[in-house]
């Protein structure tokens, strides 16, 4: 028997934990606790680009409501107050505005899928079993043709059941799927709304067609902005439950620990 009253084969297999036998919650194995990586640093990425994401989406509300005027104006017949000076103007800050939302959003995307591996990796940690998709497919699955309707919301789920940690009894804490579900059915709309705004304004040729094409791409533009909202929430929902779930562990990240920062 070791001095801790384990039998000597389970002294020498495995560890004693730092804070005693009793210890008042789980930790991950030590044999992989250093595959940990802190995703604060990228979820604060995130959030701010996805701040940028929703100005580029009010510009382009902005812009479309000038647009949609000069032509309602236009059929309205009272063409006095709209030269066609203005209406080129109002056509190129709505393209203008379109190309901020474009570059806005690929940013966005590639930081988001960076965080969104790095903490599919840390749940693989966390709880493999919760996780039933190999974690290359954390970036794959959004790029699979129909299938990325569902595939990235089944990833996340995984990674939210393994991110959910333990009370100091150590039962496992129940956790509400709330701000995942509200974001995987924002995102769902907006991506179809938009996809259908895009096709009526690129077949759109009399004025009525455009102005309706124009309040389309308004709506999308709104539904985006919803959606990036939820986006924001859902990220630092995630983030601050794999803190916690480290904090209560025995291990800590390896940015937080006493050996120096995180290697990229």
């Amino acid at each position: 028997m070791s001095t801790d009253g384990r039998c000597t084969r389970c002294a020498a297999l495995y560890l004693s934990p730092p804070h005693g036998l009793m210890a008042a919650t789980p930790a991950p194995a030590q044999e992989t606790w250093h595959l940990l990586r802190s995703p604060v640093v990228l979820a604060r990425a995130v959030v701010v680009l996805l701040g940028i994401v929703i100005a580029t989406d009010l510009l382009a509300v902005v812009a479309g409501l000038n647009v949609r005027s000069g032509y309602a104006t236009a059929l309205s017949g009272d063409r006095a107050y709209v030269s066609n000076d203005a209406q080129a103007y109002a056509n190129l800050l709505y393209g203008f505005a379109g190309s901020l939302q474009t570059m806005a959003m690929l940013a966005t995307a590639v930081v988001f899928l960076i965080w969104f591996r790095r903490v599919r990796r840390n749940a693989e940690v966390f709880d493999a079993g919760q996780q039933r998709m190999k974690p290359g497919w954390a970036v794959g699955a959004w790029f699979v043709p129909i299938g990325n309707l569902w595939l990235p919301r089944r990833i996340a789920a995984g990674i939210w059941a393994g991110s959910v940690g333990t009370d100091t009894d150590g039962s496992r804490r129940t956790v509400s799927q709330t701000p995942l579900n509200l974001w995987w059915t924002a995102w769902i709309l907006s991506a179809v709304f938009s996809r259908v705004a895009d096709r009526l304004y690129a077949q759109a040729v009399m004025p009525q067609e455009i102005v309706d094409a124009v309040v389309a791409l308004i709506a999308s533009d709104l539904f985006d902005i919803v959606a990036a909202v939820l986006a924001i929430l859902f990220v630092r929902k995630l983030t601050a439950m794999q803190g916690e779930r480290v904090a209560l562990g025995a291990y800590p990240l390896r940015e937080q620990s006493a050996t120096g920062p995180v290697p990229s």
